[in-house]
């Protein structure tokens, strides 16, 4: 689907445009869904920029397919930061808001951890913004959880905060049927098991993680999931996870870049993903 595809909303009774549904089973989730499983970040928030301004959600689902693609290209921060703004501007309730300062704390971390700019202070204010406006069961807290976790694990350097927020946001995204989520929490989970030597609760987590990105058909998240279990499983299937990890990396493009130093072609690592929503 080219940049330039959208989905005209329905024109309800009254004559008046109608803007569409955004959820993630609409005509208009799945073709996003679609675009952002390849890493096509841009085309995606395209489907969403002519209603980002009306509705909240859109502002905020668009912003969020930006930072995403900060996350694993390393690029297009300022798109990212103007979308922001708008999902500020369009927030109307404390949901729209949370949903927006997650994102904007997503956004301070990436930054950090990438190496663009130390925005530490920013992530942890802008996350800490978010807990205090959704509650418990809003539907974005799982992801916050989860991102607190990060923050915890990579710039706090507090791996059992970061163990305790991952389990929050693992026990969140199953109750909501959050299958990407879920093989995030995995994943991240699985990578603390495995620094402190629990190679049977990392393989599982790390397994589990692929599976779901697969059967979701998150393919721009499959090679780091492939590599993550590589490093944790014995030979020969290590080096065939690696080469399975390197076809997918090629054809990609190269995205996620910052995963090329773990695959074959060059010096392999034990990094874990230093943090999408994938």
């Amino acid at each position: 689907m080219s940049r330039s595809a959208r989905l005209d909303p329905a024109n309800p009774s009254d004559g008046g445009p109608q803007p569409p549904s955004t959820g993630p089973d609409s005509p208009l989730g799945r073709a996003v869904w679609r675009l952002r499983s390849r890493g096509c970040w841009e085309d995606a928030a395209a489907l969403l920029e002519p209603y980002a301004h009306e509705l909240p959600q859109a502002a905020v689902g668009r912003a969020a397919l930006l930072v995403e693609r900060c996350m694993y290209t390393g690029e297009g921060w300022a798109p990212a930061e103007d979308a922001l703004r708008v999902a500020e501007a369009a927030a109307q309730v404390d949901d729209d808001r949370g949903a927006a300062a997650c994102e904007r704390g997503q956004l301070a971390y990436a930054a950090t951890v990438l190496g663009v700019r130390d925005r530490t202070d920013e992530a942890r204010a802008a996350l800490g913004r978010a807990a205090a406006l959704l509650e418990p069961g809003a539907p974005g807290r799982a992801l916050l959880d989860y991102r607190r976790g990060l923050l915890a694990e990579n710039l706090s350097e507090t791996p059992e905060a970061a163990r305790a927020a991952y389990r929050r946001a693992h026990a969140g995204a199953t109750s909501r049927g959050d299958g990407l989520l879920c093989s995030s929490t995995f994943r991240h989970l699985a990578g603390i098991a495995a620094r402190e030597g629990e190679l049977a609760e990392a393989r599982h987590g790390f397994a589990e993680s692929l599976r779901l990105r697969e059967e979701l058909g998150f393919l721009v998240g499959m090679a780091p999931a492939l590599v993550s279990l590589a490093d944790v499983e014995p030979e020969p299937d290590a080096t065939r996870l690696r080469e399975e990890a390197g076809r997918l990396h090629r054809l990609l493009g190269g995205v996620p870049t910052w995963l090329t130093s773990q695959l074959p072609e060059a010096e392999t690592g034990t990094e874990t993903e230093p943090g999408s929503n994938g």
